[in-house]
């Protein structure tokens, strides 16, 4: 039986890699939902925009209607769930779209799909006996570590902006929709991500394109701020793991076991540019310490240990690794940058 697969937010960056892995050779039917906003883009997805079982809806998940709709008339039995607002900077001066988009929009997604799907609480309709509803979250709803110590599943939830205060909320949504109803879901919380796709204004692809461009490159703070990195393509099989084999009701944390300080990011990259597109100056030059960030969290860091033991995902990249296939891929799609 052919799966009929909902991946909201595909024409995103996580999203449309996530669409690249698992559309081609599948008979599953894939429908992708995407507003197009600043953060989506159909380029993202044009290398496999001809495949027959390709399906691209524009449409925003803060329209009830439209949800309950696509659900009624397309039978998902698969929803992947990327769509969000996730630009931290912009939570801080104007987070009322994220409360819209990732609580409102979450809500009616896990709420359409339970009424397809279930007759009633702990009562999964037969056509839907494989049914799974995959919620993509944030390391960041765990709040900020020390110089030591991990998050794990059990840590407890302290975010500390208004983009990882409404990513809590829709996990718990999603959460409680397991404990009240049955339903058959799974939460993924994810470090930071880079790779391919990824949108301009976030500090990678802001380093690289601030670096080719010949202008001065921000570092917050004194950029000693510790994210733990993973290699987008690495996320995206630890999700396809997580909603084939996952248990239910579960949430697995995803991290590449790269901590770096953003400073050591900003040097690699610069230093890298070097040797691939070489200037009159080091990159590094262009380096400049700005105000640091409202609220900005010290250090992330991702205790990967369950989904590796229970599923056997494990990160390919490391940082080094992958931070160059990133840069080359940006240099040979410098549109992406502009």
């Amino acid at each position: 039986m052919k799966n009929k697969i909902l991946i909201t937010g595909g024409a995103g960056f996580i999203g449309s890699n996530y669409v690249e892995l698992v559309i081609s050779n599948s008979e599953d039917e894939v429908f992708i939902l995407d507003n197009l906003t600043y953060a989506g883009n159909l380029k993202n997805l044009k290398a496999v925009s001809h495949l027959p079982n390709y399906n691209f809806i524009k449409g925003d998940i803060c329209d009830k209607t439209l949800i309950n709709n696509l659900f009624t008339e397309n039978r998902f039995n698969k929803v992947i769930h990327f769509a969000a607002e996730s630009h931290v900077d912009n939570s801080i001066t104007g987070p009322s779209a994220f409360i819209q988009t990732n609580i409102i929009g979450t809500f009616n997604l896990v709420h359409s799909a339970y009424c397809l799907w279930m007759n009633g609480p702990n009562q999964l309709k037969k056509d839907f006996k494989d049914a799974r509803f995959l919620n993509v979250s944030t390391d960041e709803v765990y709040g900020t570590l020390g110089e030591t110590g991990l998050f794990t599943e059990t840590t407890a939830y302290a975010p500390n902006s208004p983009y990882s205060a409404s990513k809590a909320s829709s996990d718990f949504i999603v959460r409680s929709y397991f404990h009240t109803y049955g339903m058959p879901v799974v939460t993924t919380n994810c470090s930071n991500n880079y790779g391919a796709h990824q949108h301009k204004e976030k500090l990678i692809p802001t380093i690289i394109r601030k670096a080719l461009s010949g202008e001065v490159i921000p570092i917050y703070g004194n950029g000693k701020n510790i994210r733990d990195w993973i290699y987008v393509t690495d996320h995206c099989k630890g999700i396809k793991l997580v909603l084939d084999n996952g248990r239910l009701g579960e949430t697995y944390n995803i991290g590449g076991r790269n901590e770096r300080e953003n400073l050591y990011i900003a040097h690699t990259i610069c230093d890298l540019l070097d040797n691939l597109v070489p200037n009159k100056t080091p990159y590094r030059d262009q380096m400049n310490f700005v105000q640091d960030r409202a609220g900005h969290d010290f250090r992330y860091a991702i205790d990967a240990d369950k989904i590796e033991s229970e599923l056997g995902w494990k990160a390919e990249e490391n940082f080094e690794s992958g931070i160059l296939k990133t840069i080359e891929w940006y240099l040979n799609n410098k549109d992406q940058l502009q």
